[in-house]
């Protein structure tokens, strides 16, 4: 069965997540240690709140470097898809920078933070299967460097960045674990990338 980790830095849904991960086939640990992180098929790191709360769990826990080098499938959602980035406009966080990019705040809409249903517009296999409408809570979005990552876009007023994908790394702006049987999908089709991976290697 694949093995998936969900990091726990502090700040993050962790249980929901598990949960639906589980749902969808795979065997899920929590952890914040770096050893159990690097021996796992797939690594989904959540986020919530602000993304210098979020980095600062990232440091404290000892996890930049391991998260820098993974060579499986990362899943990172809402701030934790943040933090894949270079930086962020919200608190000067520096981030992950694994994703060329930085994350800056919505413009152009008509109230924030944005939450609630969104349509994504993506045709991406992570999205496959999905009606790609999904649950968001945010201020923030990332803008990448390269806009070949990005696998979905949603319009709030303005259209913004709602998922990308680079290499190993996936990021979704929204919830899957809020997002009833579409995020349940999606996290599936994760799981099944994860899997996909562990058997070549």
């Amino acid at each position: 069965m694949t093995s998936l980790v969900v990091v726990d830095h502090g700040a993050g849904n962790l249980v929901s997540i598990s949960q639906a991960l589980a749902a969808s086939g795979a065997t899920v640990t929590i952890s914040a240690e770096p050893v159990v992180i690097a021996a796992a098929d797939g690594v989904v790191l959540p986020g919530v709140g602000a993304t210098q709360t979020v980095m600062d769990g990232i440091v404290d826990a000892g996890l930049v470097d391991i998260l820098r080098s993974l060579q499986v499938p990362l899943l990172g959602i809402c701030v934790g898809m943040q933090v894949l980035f270079d930086s962020s406009e919200e608190d000067g966080a520096a981030c992950l920078g694994v994703i060329p990019g930085v994350v800056r705040r919505l413009e152009g809409t008509p109230r924030l933070p944005h939450i609630g249903w969104n349509d994504v517009d993506g045709n991406h296999p992570l999205l496959s299967g999905t009606d790609r409408v999904f649950y968001f809570v945010h201020s923030f979005a990332p803008v990448p460097e390269d806009p070949d990552v990005i696998i979905g876009l949603t319009d709030y007023d303005d259209v913004f960045v709602s998922a990308v994908a680079s290499g190993n790394h996936y990021g979704v702006q929204f919830h899957p674990e809020r997002s009833g049987s579409a995020g349940l999908q999606l996290l599936s089709n994760f799981v099944s990338v994860c899997a996909g991976v562990a058997i070549a290697s």
